[in-house]
């Protein structure tokens, strides 16, 4: 059979495209891609045998060509990824799909297929019976004609006795012939395709075994993706976790950042800072000797004010002998005061004596 099918006897019903992957043979349970990017994949149906055929071509290569059986099953392991085992071809094929809708409309179209496929198995299987049974009931008719051509004689016997009831047992008998010859024909094709069926069922019984086994070791490899995933979770969860302190980390340092443009900025500020006070450093030998001159008029200023300090304290000696003599000078006037009273009113008394002796005289 011809991968790629004549437009004479199969027609594509579905085409999508899709990213195409095949199992690793030797290890049974890696990807190993079919395609170097997405590639048309279609569904064919071949109205002749009645069967339907996914194929896909990459280019002259041919990456897909695998025939639907009622068996077979189509398996979503992701949101856009699905795989279906071929016996036949002895391998697992998987698709990679952009988008979910189109891995959910190639899911639906192989359900489809595989019922269309399951009733052409059972209409194939109700024409055997049936060719089976047309068979046998040719083969007891037979006698009969056999018997009928002996009691009537030979075709000559009948040609040179005439009549319309041996020319109707001729026909007849004819007719039996043919549909004799038809069912030996028959017989012989239906044979011939019941061992095709018989090797098929053997090959289908071989993969069922197969898949069996495949349900085994995938099985064991989903325990093993079940375990790989709980890790991966783990791990996830340290990332988030590692990503939390990342994101606190940015903020610290965003936090420095604005932090370090402040003290650049104050740096700039003390930068002009400092010039002032280099051009202010450039006068400060004329200010050293300024201060020099003030620091020897101050140690003038003070030697003078020692001296000073030394004349106000005798000053305030003399001061103080001052208080005390003019102390001792307000008594002195007091008691002169006194006296001085007792002697006016003394003369007060004497100018009153003499002045009654003037009168007296």
């Amino acid at each position: 059979i011809s991968p790629v099918p004549p437009y004479s006897r199969e027609q594509p019903i579905f085409t999508t495209r899709a990213h195409v992957f095949q199992i690793d043979p030797s290890t049974k349970k890696n990807w190993v891609p079919a395609s170097k990017q997405a590639v048309t994949v279609s569904y064919f149906y071949d109205s002749t045998r009645n069967s339907y055929r996914i194929i896909s071509v990459d280019g002259a290569k041919v990456i897909i060509n695998s025939t639907i059986t009622p068996n077979m099953t189509f398996t979503k392991t992701s949101q856009k990824f699905g795989q279906w085992a071929d016996s036949r071809a002895n391998t697992v094929f998987g698709l990679g799909f952009p988008s979910e809708q189109q891995l959910t409309k190639f899911a639906e179209k192989f359900q489809e297929v595989k019922e269309a496929a399951k009733l052409a198995r059972d209409r194939s299987q109700e024409k055997i019976e049936t060719s089976s049974n047309h068979s046998q009931e040719s083969g007891r008719e037979t006698p009969s004609s056999t018997r009928a051509s002996s009691v009537n004689g030979t075709d000559d016997e009948k040609a040179s006795h005439g009549g319309p009831a041996e020319a109707h047992l001729k026909s007849e008998n004819d007719k039996l012939k043919i549909a004799l010859a038809q069912s030996s024909s028959n017989v012989k094709k239906w044979e011939v395709e019941l061992q095709t069926l018989r090797e098929s069922n053997a090959r289908l019984t071989t993969a069922l075994q197969e898949s069996a086994a495949s349900i085994e070791h995938w099985k064991k490899q989903f325990s093993a993706c079940k375990d790989e995933n709980d890790q991966l979770r783990s791990k996830i969860e340290e990332l988030e976790e590692q990503c939390n302190e990342i994101d606190k980390e940015k903020e610290r340092n965003a936090q420095l950042s604005r932090r370090l443009q402040e003290l650049e900025t104050e740096l700039q500020d003390k930068e002009l800072e400092l010039e002032e006070l280099r051009k202010q450093g450039e006068v400060i030998p004329q200010l050293m000797s300024e201060c020099e001159s003030v620091s020897e008029q101050l140690q003038a200023a003070e030697k003078k004010n020692k001296d000073l300090e030394e004349k106000v304290i005798m000053l305030r000696t003399e001061v103080e002998e001052s208080k005390h003599r003019q102390t001792n000078l307000k008594t002195e006037l007091k008691n002169f005061l006194d006296v001085l009273d007792g002697k006016i009113d003394e003369l007060h008394d004497f100018r009153q004596g003499l002045s009654k002796l003037g009168v007296d005289n």
